[in-house]
């Protein structure tokens, strides 16, 4: 018997209703439960053929789980050594590089010290930092975030130079991106799943948390395929599993804002049960698709094109 598990938090309509929906397929030799832990040994399976990771983005110890896990054999959505590696500031290096469109963007080292460390730990950083080509660059207004990390937490707009030295001032530790301002005409928010399967979602960023996907963009065919190669593109890249990218078009031009979220919100309540039911039917059918196509003693986690890539020793994009 080949079992997929879950993992999550405090989340429960779309772990629920994937466990379920996975089990009502009553696929011969395969079976779905919440992941269940009692303990973790060093080189010993899970007993998992697939697992789909909601939350070890915020419990190391899961991360670990994973990891030995992965090396055991299961196949991890999404894969946990990559998922560790990656971050948002990297995501638009790459993408400048993959000629996928996203805002300007430049990394700020922290307000704070790291732990540990004094101002003789940043002998090579310059001090000041080249603010005038940096604002020249990056224009205002503009977006303020950390550099990775989600959730829309410690997401600042700044309007000028005194206005964002101020809000920096209260970044602490945290690492972050300063980012051209997107005035966008439309916003989409878009699932993908296996690399494969997308879904294009209408998304309203100004609403309050709860209406965000209350909006009545209506874009035609053209615009559906240019959002989906952008998309699939990513993904192909980046090597996610499961994975939202937000697109906001300016003047008919998408530009990625935000594709580096590998556990998305899924619960019905924010994303509404039309979108509810499309992730919850398209992640069951890939979960299965992964534990029939699973081989024990192999690796059998997905790799992404700019690491395979690197690894074969090709040029890489």
């Amino acid at each position: 018997m080949k079992k997929i598990g879950i993992l999550f938090g405090k989340e429960r309509s779309f772990p629920e209703a994937f466990v379920e929906r996975v089990n009502q397929k009553n696929i011969d030799g395969i079976t779905a439960e919440p992941v269940h832990i009692d303990k973790v040994m060093q080189g010993e399976s899970s007993g998992y053929s697939v697992i789909f990771d909601r939350i070890s983005q915020d419990i190391p110890f899961y991360r670990a789980f994973l990891k030995n896990a992965a090396l055991c054999g299961t196949a991890v959505i999404n894969n946990p050594f990559w998922w560790s590696a990656d971050e948002k500031f990297f995501n638009n290096c790459l993408a400048t590089k993959i000629e996928v469109p996203v805002p300007k963007t430049v990394i700020l080292p922290s307000k704070a010290l790291p732990p540990e460390t004094t101002g003789q730990s940043l002998t090579n950083l310059a001090y000041p930092l080249d603010w005038e080509s940096i604002f020249s660059y990056i224009g205002f207004p503009a977006y303020m975030k950390p550099f990775a990390g989600g959730g829309w937490k410690n997401v600042y707009k700044v309007t000028d130079v005194d206005d964002l030295f101020s809000k920096h001032g209260e970044t602490g530790e945290l690492v972050m991106m300063l980012q051209e301002e997107i005035v966008f005409d439309e916003y989409y928010r878009c699932y993908c799943i296996g690399g494969k399967y997308v879904r294009i979602m209408p998304y309203e960023p100004r609403n309050p948390h709860h209406l965000r996907y209350v909006a009545d963009f209506k874009p035609d065919e053209q615009r559906l395929q240019l959002m989906t190669d952008i998309v699939l593109r990513i993904n192909k890249y980046l090597g996610y599993d499961f994975n939202t990218v937000e697109l906001a078009l300016r003047k008919g031009v998408p530009y990625a804002i935000d594709f580096c979220n590998p556990a998305p919100d899924a619960e019905v309540s924010s994303v509404g049960q039309e979108n509810f039911d499309w992730v919850v039917e398209t992640s069951a059918n890939y979960a299965i698709e992964k534990a029939q196509s699973h081989r024990d003693g192999y690796d059998n986690l997905t790799w992404g094109e700019y690491l395979r890539r690197s690894a074969d020793g090709q040029k890489l994009y």
